[in-house]
């Protein structure tokens, strides 16, 4: 090829290539939901701006499984902000129960009919088809440490649940978990795929399998 053929060959300017990479990221935070890597956790990578620590493997398996038995053969399951849980559920269970996932972060949108967008700041602010007390089991965890996020993150499990509560958050909120939604510590303790500076406790309103003081 001779100098001039070469000057010929388009040359993409700084605005376009900066597009592509901004396109190419989004691509990666956004995967494919098909795939035998459908439902891995960490499949959807952390955003710790939005307050996201993935459970441990260990600590996602023991929860699907609770909630799993909790739930009953062909039961449901509500994931409010705890999707990693949720995949976890989908991972082992299938369509054998029936499990949605509350969450803020759209990406999660990926998961269909399954996702509800959720805004704790909006604690009852549902599409119709979520209807009172439609889940046998709620599992959440609140994305903040404060009472104010645990009592409005309350208000919604308390909307969805027919009875049963498992929730996840830090150790500091034991006493207002327990007058807020009647829930007691158990001895499983959860932990994350990152190491996390708060103490983190498992509490539930019903005898459970993860050993709880009730």
């Amino acid at each position: 090829m001779s100098d001039s053929e070469g000057d010929d060959v388009p040359q993409l300017s700084s605005h376009t290539l900066a597009a592509l990479r901004e396109f190419y990221a989004e691509q990666k935070q956004h995967p494919d939901p098909g795939g035998a890597d459908k439902y891995s956790v960490g499949v959807i990578e952390e955003n710790w701006q939005l307050s996201q620590f993935w459970y441990s493997q260990e600590t996602t398996l023991r929860l699907a499984e609770e909630a799993i038995v909790a739930a009953g053969e062909g039961g449901s399951v509500a994931c409010v902000s705890t999707p990693s849980v949720y995949q976890k559920l989908r991972a082992l269970r299938g369509e054998r129960v029936s499990v949605r996932v509350f969450e803020y972060d759209r990406r999660f949108a990926v998961y269909g009919e399954d996702f509800i967008f959720y805004d704790y700041n909006r604690p009852l602010d549902f599409p119709g088809s979520v209807a009172a007390q439609s889940f046998d089991v709620v599992i959440a965890d609140p994305p903040y440490l404060s009472e104010d996020c645990l009592r409005k993150t309350a208000e919604t499990v308390k909307y969805l649940t027919r009875g049963k509560v498992l929730l996840c958050t830090g150790a500091i909120m034991e006493e207002a978990a327990a007058r807020l939604l009647g829930v007691k510590p158990c001895r499983f303790v959860p932990t994350h795929s990152r190491a996390l500076a708060n103490e983190f406790r498992c509490y539930a309103n019903y005898e459970s399998g993860l050993d709880c003081s009730v």
